[in-house]
């Protein structure tokens, strides 16, 4: 089996480097500046306890790699890139090739199943940041992440626990999961604080920001009929599996909005809980507001903690 990494920034580049040092055979697509730094001086990962440049081949477009029968894609850019993203990849590698999500939200799996034959889930539980152009850290050893695995919808079979396994020897831990999605809406819960921290840093208001914003996406869930995981579930499959060992500024969102690229995910994690609460006929005035303002930051390139907890509390009771 090949593993072809698709977007190599934080979480996809850490993945790639891991699978690399382990003997795993890797390409890795990336793009830009990244992708010109991996091209000329190669992938260096970072973690807490060494540095490494790892020679991880990389291309900037799926049409520039021979495709085999053996490839599997580890999806990993962020939501609002997959749709571009897999219609070059269907073009370039046909609709038969396994598509695996490696990324935050639920959407991504249903746009990758408009284009695949088979289509895989992975919770993501891998703190990671992507530093500059050409280096990735993984802040947690010596686990690097947790990485569950299954068919979407639901399922398992031989590719599911091939991956798993490829991961599992590259100091991940990856358990196949029948309902991956269980696993993917809990996560989702959870990333839904994602904006308060890039948008209002920390503190009191921000952790009651954030509290009311997942309290409101389980009940958006419940409503709507979709099962997710449990607290307790969940906190039992981290435990103290994960060490983060290396500071990092912030997640997911808090990177992109440093990064300034313009975009978030944030239509994707509180905009799927709008999309939810409209569809079936209740409220989410927490995550539609978070939605919004993490856009609108987004758009004006405003750099994190530029807003106020208390304000956009405020604007939630209004």
């Amino acid at each position: 089996m090949r593993i072809v990494v698709f977007g190599a920034g934080a979480v996809g580049g850490v993945i790639a480097g891991r699978l690399l040092e382990h003997g795993g055979d890797v390409v890795a697509i990336a793009r830009g500046a990244h992708y010109e730094a991996m091209r000329d001086r190669g992938l260096r990962l970072v973690d807490p306890d060494r540095e490494a440049t790892l020679s991880v081949p990389v291309v900037d477009d799926p049409a520039r790699i021979e495709w085999r029968a053996d490839d599997v894609v580890l999806a990993a850019m962020k939501t609002q890139d997959s749709t571009a993203a897999f219609d070059a990849l269907v073009a370039a590698a046909g609709p038969d090739v396994p598509v695996v999500c490696v990324q935050n939200g639920v959407e991504n799996e249903r746009i990758a199943l408009r284009r695949f034959a088979r289509v895989y889930g992975i919770c993501v539980m891998l703190p990671a940041e992507h530093l500059e152009p050409g280096v990735v850290a993984a802040a947690s050893a010596p686990v690097s992440g947790l990485l569950d695995i299954g068919r979407y919808p639901t399922g398992l079979d031989d590719g599911a626990r091939e991956v798993a396994a490829a991961l599992s020897g590259a100091t991940f831990e990856s358990v196949p999961r029948p309902e991956i999605m269980r696993w993917k809406y809990r996560k989702l819960i959870m990333n839904l604080a994602n904006a308060v921290e890039a948008l209002c840093g920390s503190g009191d208001d921000a952790d009651e920001l954030g509290r009311l914003a997942r309290r409101e996406g389980s009940a958006v869930l419940r409503a709507a009929g979709i099962d997710f995981a449990s607290v307790e579930e969940d906190r039992e499959r981290r435990g103290d599996r994960l060490t983060p060992r290396l500071e990092r500024g912030g997640g997911s969102t808090w990177q992109s909005l440093q990064r300034g690229m313009g975009s978030l995910e944030a239509d994707y994690l509180n905009g799927e809980i709008a999309l939810l609460a409209r569809r079936h006929g209740v409220d989410s005035p927490v995550n539609a507001r978070l939605q919004w303002a993490a856009n609108d930051a987004a758009r004006r390139k405003l750099p994190p903690g530029s807003l106020a907890a208390s304000d956009l509390l405020r604007g939630v009771a209004s």
